[in-house]
């Protein structure tokens, strides 16, 4: 049973602001791929819209519909997309996963700042929403099939 310390650790001031600070809030007029996902154990969806151009991120849409963990992760997420390849953004969901399902370490710049999420590594009920902007931007840029750097 999870305590009431363990919950204000986990929706930290830190969380709650990112998750109060979402960039790319704007859907893109004409996106080269779309995708909602949805994590099937709380609800949460994100609907990602993005361009690429030599296989690299250079606009990037996004709309949230989550608690505040996927929030946070949302805006994490946005703050560091431009400019990611599929290789990057890849990286960066396996060592999202792995720091939240296997104690692994932080993620590499300039994901690193998924840290925070740290606290909800015994939350497995939210892991989903917390890897949902990696899954949705990887599965988008899978649509476009450029996968490589430039």
């Amino acid at each position: 049973m999870t305590s009431d310390s363990d919950l204000i650790k986990l929706y930290s001031s830190r969380i709650l602001a990112l998750a109060a600070d979402i960039p790319h809030l704007e859907r893109l007029e004409a996106p080269d791929a779309t995708v909602k996902k949805r994590a099937p154990l709380c609800g949460s969806t994100i609907t990602i819209d993005l361009n690429l151009s030599d296989g690299k991120i250079t606009d990037f849409g996004q709309d949230v519909k989550a608690c505040a963990l996927g929030q946070a992760s949302a805006s994490i997420v946005g703050n560091a997309i431009l400019g990611r390849c599929y290789d990057e953004v890849e990286t960066a969901r396996n060592q999202l996963k792995s720091m939240l399902v296997e104690n692994g370490p932080v993620p590499s710049p300039p994901f690193n700042e998924l840290e925070v999420l740290i606290p909800a590594r015994d939350f497995k009920n939210r892991h989903a929403s917390i890897l949902l902007a990696l899954e949705a931007t990887l599965e988008a840029m899978r649509q476009v099939s450029q996968q490589n750097c430039g």
